[in-house]
């Protein structure tokens, strides 16, 4: 099974609990570029391989102001079951160190609220809140 199999169910989990109506044919076109390599971002699946238990999504760009690349976390998913046990905690943490080795300066985190799970876990994870409350970001 390949990473675009692995991915395709969890990101259409995940779509459907955001209330997003996306096709399979829309996903796989989002997925192949990045699975084929391009620069622009970059898909970390979580757990093993034969049964991944998340994902997260990174794209990329350049920054003056956080000197030099820099990343906005575009999605980050864990299956329901296993929530609660440190999973996304643990994919954002080591995803920005090892981003960080090749030169990654900012990880920016969007939640869709405060109090929204993702929200906590940035605040947890040390980013640090934009004066909107939404927008967290962590220098490296």
């Amino acid at each position: 099974m390949g990473d675009e199999e692995r991915l395709l169910p969890m990101v259409r989990a995940c779509h459907t609990e955001l209330g997003l109506a996306t096709e399979d044919w829309a996903v796989r076109e989002a997925l192949g570029p990045i699975l084929d390599g391009a620069p622009h971002g970059a898909i970390y699946i979580a757990g093993p391989t034969r049964a991944p238990i998340g994902y997260a999504a990174i794209s990329f760009g350049w920054s003056l102001g956080a000197g030099g690349l820099a990343a906005d976390l575009d999605e980050i998913w864990v299956r329901p079951a296993i929530r609660g046990r440190g999973i996304g905690g643990e994919l954002l943490s080591i995803l920005p160190r090892a981003l960080a080795a090749a030169g990654l300066k900012r990880l920016r985190v969007v939640a869709p609220g405060a109090d929204h799970a993702l929200a906590r876990l940035a605040r947890v994870g040390g980013y640090r809140a934009a004066p909107d409350g939404l927008i967290w970001s962590r220098a490296f």
